[in-house]
């Protein structure tokens, strides 16, 4: 009996120990987990923590930038007060004014500075401020005046006027400016520059060119028709620009040109023309008298321009135009009855008043043309500056006819800014060129398309045949000291 008790104590003592050993592993376990879960936990939070101190290392480094930021804004807002209170009695402005009543044609630089001044001086509400930076706008020329047209783009924009600011002329990260074209659109004649110095309205650039002014000088112009620019669509693309705003082809073609250059739109006087009658006949003194020079050439992405040094000249009844460079279109972009011809050459020319002339001549495919055929042999490997050909000097006449009879009539630039007031010249009779130089030009495409006469004179002339040859014959009979005199005034 006793044993059966001990063993009934026993047996009851081993379930305890077992419920005890049980419970305490149960515990343990859920301890276990706790513990697991509040580790994680802890992980998280030191993750969240150092996530928060790099967001408030990055915040604090923000705030530091912003700071000194906002210093140099300060410092840039005191010195703008400071110009503005300087400026303040109008002075400077009137006596600027005064100097440039003397001028005929400002050129869009000196419109820019003018109205650059008249808002420190008299607000953005100006008018005359207004005025001053659409005028530079419309005679700025796009493919040389950049920096021009975004100083009109960004000066109209801050008197409040609607202007589409290009991209290109935005700082990095800064939000693009009120769209919508002002009232004349900043780009309006020329909108670019184009009348490029078009307003003068020649650079030298012109023509597709980089030259200067309006169509002129070597390293300036080109918009237009004759003008820095010259033309694009390469047949192997001459690379294209970074940020293209117009083209011969596509979304950037002709019939899209008036979005950015209203004048290709709207102007009414444009080129090129189709020539035909009935037409007006005129008596008109035009007398080439190029010179030979060193070959400088360009492929501005647009055309295959030559800058020529000073020298050579054009006299229109009387009135001297220096020729600042000549370009190729592909196919002419003037026509005949219609029909164009292979290629055309234009001759850019700017006059000390700023007007530009063109004499255009017509490029037939026939017999291979050795004149083309040495700049052929030296065309710029591709797109970019003007390019210097070491020891090949070349003389822009030979590229003209013997006759220079003639088309004329008032036109434009034919590249953007498309701006108006330019005299053209197309010579009646063509110059070969071969089929195989037509193809080895860089341009599959680089013409404009014909534009509407609107009741515009084409008239029909006579040109006294090149007669340089006998001043050649005078010269060299004359001392060598008269011959001099005689280049000295003939360089005024």
């Amino acid at each position: 009996m006793k044993r059966t008790v001990l063993e009934i104590v026993l047996a009851l003592a081993m379930v305890g120990a077992a419920a005890f050993g049980y419970m305490s592993w149960k515990q343990s376990q859920g301890s276990k987990l706790a513990i697991e879960e509040l580790t994680k936990a802890s992980e998280e939070a030191t993750a969240k923590i150092e996530e928060a101190e790099k967001s408030a290392k990055a915040a604090s480094e923000e705030l530091e930038t912003m700071s000194k930021e906002s210093e140099a804004a300060a410092a840039k807002a005191s010195q703008f007060d400071a110009v503005k209170a300087g400026l303040a009695s109008g002075a400077t402005l009137a006596d600027l004014e005064a100097a440039y009543k003397k001028e005929k044609n400002l050129s869009p630089e000196r419109l820019i500075g003018l109205a650059t001044l008249r808002m420190l001086t008299k607000g953005a509400e100006d008018p005359g401020t207004i005025e001053a930076y659409k005028k530079a706008l419309a005679l700025a020329d796009w493919s040389n005046r950049k920096n021009t047209i975004c100083a009109a783009q960004i000066g109209l924009a801050a008197t409040g006027e609607k202007v589409d600011v290009m991209a290109d002329c935005l700082p990095k990260g800064s939000p693009k400016m009120a769209e919508g074209h002002s009232k004349d659109d900043g780009h309006a004649d020329h909108s670019k520059e184009e009348a490029k110095g078009k307003g003068d309205p020649a650079a030298k650039d012109n023509g597709h060119g980089k030259k200067e002014d309006a169509h002129a000088k070597k390293d300036e112009h080109a918009a237009d028709e004759h003008a820095k620019d010259g033309e694009k669509t390469a047949e192997k693309p001459a690379e294209k620009h970074a940020t293209p705003h117009w083209d011969y082809e596509g979304d950037m073609g002709p019939a899209r040109w008036v979005k950015e250059f209203p004048t290709c739109g709207k102007g009414q006087k444009q080129s090129p023309l189709n020539i035909k009658g009935p037409f007006v006949k005129q008596r008109v003194d035009l007398a080439p008298s190029y010179k030979p020079g060193p070959l400088t050439m360009l492929n501005n992405g647009h055309t295959i321009q030559v800058n020529i040094p000073a020298g050579s000249k054009l006299r229109i009844d009387g009135i001297a135009y220096d020729l600042l460079q000549f370009h190729f279109h592909r196919p002419s972009e003037e026509q005949i009855d219609g029909k164009p011809m292979a290629m055309v050459a234009h001759f850019v020319h700017k006059s000390a008043d700023g007007k530009l002339a063109v004499i255009g001549v017509l490029l037939k495919e026939g017999n291979e043309n050795p004149n083309i055929k040495t700049l052929w042999a030296n065309l710029p490997a591709g797109e970019g500056p003007p390019v210097d050909v070491p020891d090949v000097t070349f003389n822009p006449a030979s590229l003209l006819p013997k006759e220079l009879d003639f088309w004329s009539y008032e036109g434009s630039l034919t590249t953007p800014p498309c701006t108006e007031g330019v005299r053209f010249f197309i010579l009646r009779t063509p110059v070969n060129i071969s089929k195989e130089q037509v193809n080895a030009f860089p341009f599959k495409l680089n013409a404009r398309p014909v534009q509407p006469q609107n009741n515009r004179e084409i008239t029909i002339g006579l040109a006294p045949a090149d007669v340089n040859w006998l001043g050649d014959v005078l010269a060299q009979a004359m001392p060598a000291h008269a011959r001099a005199a005689v280049e000295a005034v003939e360089a005024l």
